[in-house]
C-alpha cells in the first residue's frame, strides 16, 4: 500500500492532483485510515496509470471518468490501443526530429535541403488543425466555414494549397536578411494574406492578432522555431509593417 505523498512521488504527479481524483470519483483510494490516510494497492496503481495515459492523449477528465466507469472497461484491451497510439506519435516524433537535425545541418551550411524537406513529419492534418486553432482566436463561426471550405477541396487541391503555403516561409527565411520593411519581404507578406483565403478572410487586425499568436501560443512557436528560430518574431514584425502601410494608405484616401 502506498500513501498519497509515496504515490505522488512515484508517479510524477502532485498529492492535491490525487485529492481531486478522489473528490470527483475518478480515482479512488484501495482504503482509508482511521487516521483518514488515503492508501492505494496495485488495483489503483493500474487505474493511475490509466488516466496518466489518457491525459498524455489530452482527453479531458469527464471523459476519462465516463470511458472507465464503463462496465466493459477492459485494462488490457486500453493499453494495447495506448501503446498503438504512442506508436504513432514516435514515429511522426522521429520524424520531426530527422528533420530538425537536417535544418540545423542546413543552417550551419553542412548539407543543402529542398523546400519539402522544411516540412517532413508535418501532415495535413496538422496543419489544417493549426489554421483551425488560430481563428478560434476569433469566431465559433468562422471555423465552421473554414473547416467547411477546406473539406470540399479536391485531394490534389489540398495538396497545391499545402505546397503553397510551405513556400512562403521558405521564402521568408530567405528573404529575412533583408529586413521586415523591404519590399522582398512586404511582397510574402501580401502572399500570406493571400494564402488565408483558402481558409478564411482576416481582416487587418486579425492578420496582427495571427501573426501575434505564432509567438504566444507553444504550438504555434515550436511549429515555426523547427523551420527557423527567428521565423515567428520576424513574421510578426514583417505583418506589422504590412498592417500599418495598409491603414495609412487607406487613411489617405
Amino acid at each position: 500500500m502506498f500513501t498519497v505523498k509515496q504515490l505522488s512521488k512515484m508517479a510524477g504527479v502532485t498529492p492535491r492532483t490525487l485529492h481531486h481524483y478522489d473528490d470527483i470519483g475518478l480515482l479512488k483510494p484501495s482504503r482509508v485510515g482511521d487516521n483518514g490516510y488515503r492508501y492505494y494497492g496495485e488495483e489503483s496503481l493500474l487505474r493511475l496509470q490509466q488516466i496518466l495515459f489518457y491525459r498524455e492523449l489530452d482527453m479531458p477528465l469527464e471523459d476519462i471518468r465516463k470511458i472507465m466507469g464503463r462496465r466493459d472497461f477492459d485494462v488490457q484491451k486500453a493499453l494495447e490501443g495506448h501503446r498503438e497510439s504512442l506508436s504513432k506519435q514516435i514515429e511522426r516524433m522521429n520524424r520531426l526530429l530527422h528533420t530538425v537535425d537536417n535544418t540545423i545541418n542546413h543552417l550551419k551550411g553542412n548539407r543543402l535541403m529542398s523546400d519539402n524537406n522544411f516540412f517532413e513529419g508535418f501532415s495535413e492534418e496538422e496543419q489544417e488543425k493549426y489554421a483551425l486553432e488560430a481563428e478560434q482566436l476569433y469566431d465559433p463561426e468562422t471555423v465552421r466555414a473554414s473547416n467547411k471550405k477546406w473539406k470540399a477541396y479536391p485531394a490534389a487541391k489540398k495538396e497545391s494549397i499545402l505546397k503553397e503555403g510551405k513556400a512562403v516561409y521558405v521564402d521568408m527565411i530567405a528573404a529575412m536578411p533583408k529586413g521586415a520593411e523591404s519590399p522582398e519581404v512586404q511582397a510574402i507578406v501580401q502572399r500570406w494574406r493571400r494564402h488565408m483565403d483558402y481558409f478564411w478572410t482576416p481582416n487587418l487586425d486579425q492578420l496582427l492578432g495571427l501573426a501575434e499568436g505564432y509567438n504566444t501560443d507553444p504550438r504555434f512557436k515550436a511549429n515555426f522555431d523547427k523551420m527557423h528560430p527567428q521565423l515567428a518574431a520576424f513574421m510578426r514584425d514583417a505583418v506589422k509593417v504590412y498592417v500599418k502601410n495598409k491603414k495609412e494608405a487607406s487613411s489617405s484616401n
